[in-house]
């Protein structure tokens, strides 16, 4: 089919995936811990419960909004798993202060979301227990089984990789505009990422920043080229990404500084980290490509109020684009850089040794965590 998208297919990389290893298990390897940063009541993690139960494994929980952890450590005990659940609603974690945040805070874009905290402290909660192996899993993925993790945990033992993510054979984890793209019958995969996915927090020095598509941030700040592969499966729960128009507001400056990075990747070619006229160029053609699948939205097929849900969200995206300078994403991504040295030096200071409970009290989250069985025995 010759189409608008075809057209102008050099616009958009429709897949990343040749920029990670597949690799079959190849044998069963160990995991320590599974950390899951929540937002919804417990039985949403009834899934996730089950799975700490079948790998004998503890089940960390870091909870906001509707999750509570009092509610969570109860029904863990239908399952006999071991759990520690953090209640974030009103704490406030001691945690490095971040340039790439203050770029965002001048601008349109700073965001409030609090998962990249929650991976971070997951991280950091790790760390101090000694964790090795941690799989951290949103609360949205189900379907995975004990071969599939012990499987992905070999790969990691391996030495070859700083994160394995797992394949996701369901509804697929992609921004608004790619789902777009993909209805559009646009070439569209979704990459691995920090809903299903391994990593070895003693030997990582990266983190999440605070900005969509952290989970691919946090994959570069080990350098280039990022040693990452892909093994097991999983699947993640469907949901609308056209239902309200300011998903794709949110996500456009992270979805855009991805997409950028990882298409010079494509590419060959190293990281442009402050080269305004390389985001100069690829601002043009991200614009280029959300008025094409605008016209494509606007020429197919469909219900009338499937597109109408879709034309908002991709107007959303375009709005929220025209903020995007080339200056902006240099601050973004110079600051991020400087603040991989700064996370480094915490974690310099940050004890690796003493378990979850000393790693809490540097935090100053200790006195907002809930144990299923006794603190002293974690």
């Amino acid at each position: 089919m010759t189409s608008v998208l075809l057209h102008y297919s050099e616009l958009h990389h429709g897949s990343h995936n040749q920029l990670i290893d597949e690799v079959p298990p190849p044998a069963k390897g160990r995991l320590d811990a599974i950390i899951v940063p929540t937002i919804h009541d417990a039985d949403t993690l009834r899934d996730s419960l089950q799975l700490a139960s079948d790998l004998r494994r503890p089940l960390v929980a870091l909870c906001s909004r509707q999750a509570q952890a009092r509610e969570l450590i109860a029904l863990s005990y239908r399952y006999g798993t071991d759990v520690l659940a953090i209640d974030l609603h009103e704490a406030s974690a001691r945690m490095p202060a971040f340039r790439a945040d203050d770029a965002l805070g001048e601008s349109e874009f700073a965001s409030a979301s609090d998962l990249s905290l929650k991976r971070n402290l997951g991280l950091l909660i790790s760390r101090g227990a000694g964790w090795e192996r941690v799989l951290f899993l949103d609360d949205d993925i189900i379907g995975v089984v004990r071969e599939e993790i012990e499987g992905a945990a070999a790969v990691l033992d391996s030495g070859r990789y700083r994160a394995v993510g797992l394949l996701n054979e369901g509804f697929p984890d992609n921004s608004v505009v790619c789902h777009a793209n993909r209805e559009m019958g646009g070439r569209q995969d979704s990459f691995i990422g920090g809903g299903a996915m391994i990593v070895d927090p003693l030997a990582t020095r990266s983190f999440f920043p605070n900005i969509y598509n952290e989970d691919w941030f946090f994959l570069l700040g080990d350098n280039w080229p990022f040693r990452a592969a892909r093994s097991g499966r999983m699947t993640q729960r469907r949901f609308d990404p056209f239902a309200n128009p300011r998903r794709a507001e949110d996500e456009e400056l992270g979805d855009t500084l991805a997409e950028g990075l990882f298409c010079l990747l494509d590419d060959g070619e190293r990281p442009q980290w402050g080269d305004k006229a390389c985001w100069a160029d690829f601002l043009f053609r991200r614009r280029c490509f959300l008025e094409c699948l605008l016209a494509e939205v606007d020429a197919a097929d469909m219900d009338g109020g499937r597109r109408t849900q879709m034309t908002n969200s991709l107007k959303a995206a375009r709005g929220a684009s025209a903020f995007i300078t080339p200056y902006l994403c240099n601050a973004f991504l110079q600051g991020w850089r400087s603040d991989l040295r700064t996370w480094d030096i915490f974690l310099e200071g940050f004890p690796t040794t003493g378990g979850t409970g000393k790693a809490l009290a540097e935090l100053g989250l200790a006195h907002v965590a809930h144990y299923s069985r006794p603190e002293e025995s974690w």
